[in-house]
């Protein structure tokens, strides 16, 4: 029978949890334990049923996956690296990681991966059926890289032949495709800097011959003619300089060959009776001049010189129309041999004067020709200077991609050959003999434990929220009454064996699961 307590003073219905309030440790282990003994078969078969399900879970439902990794060593080439530096270019990659994540994770590689898992080996599947396969293979697959030199292949499957396989044929296919791609890049290479030298071959040549037909249009477009013709000018505007002094200094000679001729007469005469009376009337004239400052003209001295001017006048003209008896016009005249002299020094000066004239004309001339011949050098300078700049730029262009061609060519040959880069399996993949991830001990362990918290979480929840009195501390702390005496509960016979029935169905249910688990775990162990 049930334990009484004396009644207590109705109080105001406690919250959740307020049975409970104001109790021990000690107490809440103590209820617990006697909860635990009233509902013993529930707790049992809550304990069993969390077991048994995670032992299904363990054995069927959570699948075994086999981890299998394989290991590629990618070596540049220490030998002929030095050899060829400078003309062959390296076209290795420096992110081995990810040049093996788009290898390995492309359509191309993942359709073969499929044949050679097995996984199509009828052909039944379908294209969303191969592209859901792709991805579930993409999400087992896992590539780093330990060293900048190593590339890591991890997969994980549930069939462990097929782990084997699959990780085998992922290596190899990272090393086919890997230098496929090299020997590819090395080739396109090759081929665009081939095709650039071929386009700028063209352009080369059209380069010169525009030159050469801008050059054959005009003559003063030839490499030095601005100099030429600077030269030219040069010397010419020095001869006409020449020539200006020569001529200047030409005429002032015949200006003064011309002056002294002009003093002297063609025929001298000694004494002659014209030259007399002519030298009287110089004299009588300057005379007449000296008395017209003094005295008028009535004056008697005025007069007479008049008169002897007239006179002597008269006598000239006489003399000049006496006939001439000798071939000089005069009986005393001769020629002037100076005056013949001037007269052949003159006639010299003018020959000279006309022939540096004209010198200086032809020089002035070629000088006009070659200023027009700098204006159209200068002119055609800047056309000339654009035409050979494109064929001096074309030129080093062409220049520069025959030597890269050479050294893509060289680095073809070598990609070709696999010498630049040599990559091998440092660690091959091998059969997995053991699952990894979680494996059935670790799911036993943990289904073991949820079994054994589960039960006793729910009694401590419904001794910490059922509002129902379990001890006599809580009468106390609920009420403003001290308890006074309690009676305790005896149990009758009957209830006895079916305590008694409940504890052997617990014990049983409990020794069912602990057995099974234990011969699982054995029979795991023997089997590997």
């Amino acid at each position: 029978m049930q334990s009484t307590s004396l009644p207590v003073p109705r109080r105001a219905p406690a919250s959740a949890g307020a049975a409970t309030t104001g109790l021990s440790p000690i107490d809440h282990v103590r209820l617990v334990l006697k909860e635990g003994r009233r509902r013993i078969v529930v707790l049992a078969a809550i304990f069993a049923a969390i077991a048994a399900v995670t032992f299904v879970m363990g054995m069927f439902v959570m699948a075994r996956h086999y981890q299998v990794s394989t290991t590629i060593l990618a070596q540049e080439s220490d030998i002929i690296q030095p050899l060829l530096e400078g003309r062959a270019v390296p076209t290795g990659v420096t992110d081995r990681a990810g040049m093996a994540r788009q290898i390995i994770y492309g359509r191309k590689v993942l359709s073969e991966i499929i044949d050679i898992g097995g996984w199509d080996a009828n052909g039944s599947l379908s294209a969303v059926q191969k592209d859901r396969l792709m991805e579930s293979i993409h999400g087992r697959t896992l590539i780093s890289s330990p060293r900048p030199d190593l590339v890591t292949i991890t997969y994980r499957d549930t069939d462990p032949e097929r782990a084997f396989r699959v990780t085998d044929a992922l290596g190899a296919l990272f090393i086919r495709e890997t230098l496929a791609t090299k020997e590819r890049e090395s080739r396109e290479a090759y081929e665009f800097i081939d095709k650039q030298v071929n386009e700028y071959h063209r352009k080369l040549t059209d380069a010169e011959n525009n030159l050469q037909a801008y050059r054959s249009r005009n003559v003063d477009a030839q490499p030095g003619s601005a100099t030429d013709a600077n030269s030219r000018i040069s010397a010419l505007r020095t001869q006409v300089e020449q020539t200006r002094m020569t001529l200047l200094e030409q005429e002032s000679r015949e200006a003064s060959v011309a002056a002294q001729l002009s003093g002297e007469s063609a025929v001298t005469s000694v004494q002659t009776r014209e030259t007399l009376y002519r030298t009287q009337l110089i004299e009588l004239q300057a005379e007449l001049d000296r008395l017209l400052l003094s005295y008028t003209d009535r004056h008697p001295d005025v007069a007479r010189i008049r008169h002897q001017m007239g006179d002597i006048q008269r006598m000239i003209e006489q003399e000049r129309d006496r006939p001439t008896t000798s071939a000089t016009g005069s009986e005393d005249a001769q020629l002037n041999p100076l005056y013949q002299e001037l007269r052949s020094q003159q006639a010299q000066a003018r020959r000279e004067v006309a022939a540096t004239r004209s010198r200086m004309s032809v020089a002035e001339s070629l000088l006009n020709s070659e200023l027009d011949r700098s204006r159209r050098i200068a002119a055609s300078e800047s056309v000339l200077a654009e035409l050979t700049r494109d064929y001096e730029v074309n030129r080093e262009i062409y220049q520069d991609l025959l030597r890269r061609r050479e050294n893509a060519r060289v680095s073809m040959g070598l990609d070709q050959e696999n010498r630049g880069l040599t990559l091998r399996v440092q660690d091959p993949a091998t059969m997995p003999l053991r699952p990894t991830g979680l494996r059935f001990m670790h799911i036993a362990a943990a289904g073991l434990l949820a079994a054994i918290a589960v039960p006793l979480g729910l009694l401590w929840l419904l001794i910490r929220f059922d509002p129902r009195v379990r001890s006599p501390q809580s009468i106390t702390a609920r009420s403003r009454y001290p308890l006074l005496a309690t009676i305790p509960a005896y149990a009758s016979p009957r209830d006895r064996r079916r305590q008694i029935v409940h504890l052997a169905t617990a014990c049983t249910l409990a020794v069912a699961i602990v057995l099974l688990y234990g011969l699982t775990y054995v029979y795991k162990m023997s089997n590997g």
